[in-house]
């Protein structure tokens, strides 16, 4: 698999979270480590489940994260200060180090929980499928992380993403609300309807290049989803529906997000 680059976008600068990459999560037995140091292991454990000889990147803008991902050994393609989300970093990362890998997976810097087989799942499909220019992963929920999304909304806060598809596991939408409506139930009629949205992503050069030649629309606009981009300019975004197998997963999106976190990897004996 040496055609295919992993690429992690991080930037100092956030609303919600300035400097978040280098906010410390502490793991199981109590060792901080940055959340951009969590989020290259995360990146290292998927390179070796889908079977090694992968390029691994940080793209970034800043200095200080430079320094972070050069001292956890990670390789860096500094980028400008213009890029407007992650997809865009990631094509001009790709474009600036001149990457000519068939495929290019964006691992965002702010999920340290991502399983590793997520990464080798987006991967067969593509492969499976040459139609397919984007693939994302979809993670039904549980009736708790169902609860921690609609507990976001209720105090206001911008959290996970959720996705609809189609029957053939092309995304409809992706939103910041709890989509579909379960009205605040976690199950309904036996089952959790609700999809979490991965913040990992697999294309193919041409929809990087497609992508960047777009202005953003309404939508990304109102929702800050970068994917919509795709969907408002009729490219289709292949969902990958996984299983967690056990494992929980959170972004870290805002500071009341680092305690979950550090649970979870307690939860899960990561340290």
């Amino acid at each position: 698999m040496s055609d295919v680059a992993v690429v992690i976008p991080a930037r100092y600068a956030s609303s919600r979270f300035p400097a978040k990459p280098l906010a410390p999560l502490r793991g199981a037995r109590g060792t901080a480590r940055s959340l951009l140091e969590r989020s290259v292991i995360a990146a290292r454990r998927a390179i070796e489940d889908a079977g090694g000889g992968m390029s691994l990147f940080v793209a970034t803008d800043d200095t200080r994260i430079a320094e972070e991902a050069r001292r956890v050994g990670a390789g860096v393609i500094m980028t400008s200060e213009t890029c407007r989300n992650g997809t865009e970093r990631v094509a001009e990362a790709v474009a600036a180090a001149a990457l000519d890998a068939e495929i290019v997976v964006n691992l965002q810097g702010d999920a340290p929980l991502t399983p590793p087989h997520f990464v080798a799942a987006l991967i067969d499909a593509m492969r499976r499928d040459p139609a397919v220019r984007v693939a994302t992963p979809a993670l039904r929920c549980d009736a708790e992380a169902v609860k921690n999304l609609i507990a976001d909304r209720a105090a206001g806060r911008v959290g996970a993403t959720t996705v609809v598809f189609d029957r053939a596991g092309r995304a409809l939408y992706f939103s910041k609300e709890v989509l579909p409506f379960t009205n605040g139930a976690g199950v309904v009629d036996g089952v959790v309807p609700v999809f979490h949205h991965v913040g990992l992503y697999a294309y193919r050069a041409d929809a990087l290049a497609a992508y960047t030649a777009w202005a953003p629309g309404p939508l990304e606009t109102l929702e800050g989803l970068e994917q919509l981009r795709f969907l408002e300019n009729g490219h289709p975004v292949q969902t990958v529906e996984l299983d967690g197998r056990g494992a929980a997963f959170w972004e870290l999106n805002n500071p009341s997000d680092v305690a979950l976190i550090e649970s979870y990897l307690a939860r899960m004996g990561i340290d």
